[in-house]
């Protein structure tokens, strides 16, 4: 399965495990597979059994066979695991969304570091790459303190302790960062993830669907798109075939997706928008 995911990013065989073939892989990984949450958001309305699960070898089948990722848990999950077996190091480490009040303390994030890779900008060789965070950085970070810029995005990491850091995402992002600290098992994922992905949990409420270019990020966020970078734009969403163009035109399948649900989905999310409108 890792052959037909190499497949799908246009990657023909199996590439060395040099920073190239991280940068490239970071790079194609974005620009073919979106984040999203739909397979949650469709449970959530009935529409189907349940989430897509985070086993990383599930993901990795599903995304071969021309699927959807999903979100964080899913998208570093299968990177890692082909990572792996690409011959890289890899350390899975837990992240903790950062908010306005300080981090939530819960295993919010999975995030992925790659070792033994010096270059003349990271002689340490330690990088973080990151393809589930939906519009950050669009190439992996080096794991060196200070601020960092991408193609007109700045992102900041604050060393914590030996093997932890804060990242502050761009002011214009749509988060304020993540704390990444210690190691996380695969069976931490699975168990939190339910959590997560069911209701009440914090992926079960809008749909959320984006993707990170060269140049900048796409958000659909229930039925408004926004875009951030080159090209900066907001615009609502309320006719649905308009909705769905858009979703499809950042990537995300709808193929075996009833019709009738999908219109179910959107009516809801256009009533929960009008809500908000009213409460803003």
């Amino acid at each position: 399965m890792i052959d037909g995911y190499l497949r799908r990013l246009g990657i023909a065989g199996r590439p060395e495990a040099t920073y190239e073939t991280l940068l490239d892989l970071h790079r194609r990984h974005l620009d073919t597979l979106p984040y999203d949450n739909l397979s949650i958001m469709l449970a959530a309305i009935g529409a189907a059994e349940a989430p897509d699960p985070v086993d990383p070898a599930v993901t990795l089948e599903r995304v071969a066979g021309g699927g959807n990722a999903g979100y964080c848990f899913h998208h570093n999950g299968l990177v890692a695991l082909v990572l792996e077996e690409l011959g890289f190091e890899v350390v899975r480490r837990p992240g903790q969304l950062i908010e306005t009040t300080g981090p939530s303390g819960e295993l919010d994030h999975l995030a992925l570091e790659v070792r033994g890779l010096p270059t003349a900008e990271n002689p340490g060789g330690r990088w973080w790459p990151d393809l589930g965070f939906g519009d950050a950085f669009r190439e992996p970070l080096p794991l060196v303190d200070g601020h960092h810029r991408q193609n007109g995005f700045v992102y900041r990491l604050v060393r914590v302790g030996e093997q932890g850091w804060t990242f502050h995402h761009d002011p214009a992002g749509s988060f304020h960062g993540n704390l990444i600290r210690g190691e996380v098992g695969l069976d931490e994922v699975a168990t939190r993830h339910p959590q997560l992905s069911t209701p009440p949990g914090d992926y079960t409420t809008k749909l959320v669907v984006q993707r990170r270019d060269a140049t900048g990020a796409d958000t659909v966020r229930s039925i408004r798109h926004t875009r951030i970078g080159e090209g900066a734009s907001s615009r609502e969403l309320r006719d649905f075939a308009e909705w769905t163009a858009a979703l499809e035109g950042l990537g995300l399948s709808l193929e075996g997706v009833e019709e009738a649900a999908l219109r179910e989905l959107h009516q809801r999310q256009s009533a929960d928008y009008d809500e908000w409108l009213l409460t803003r």
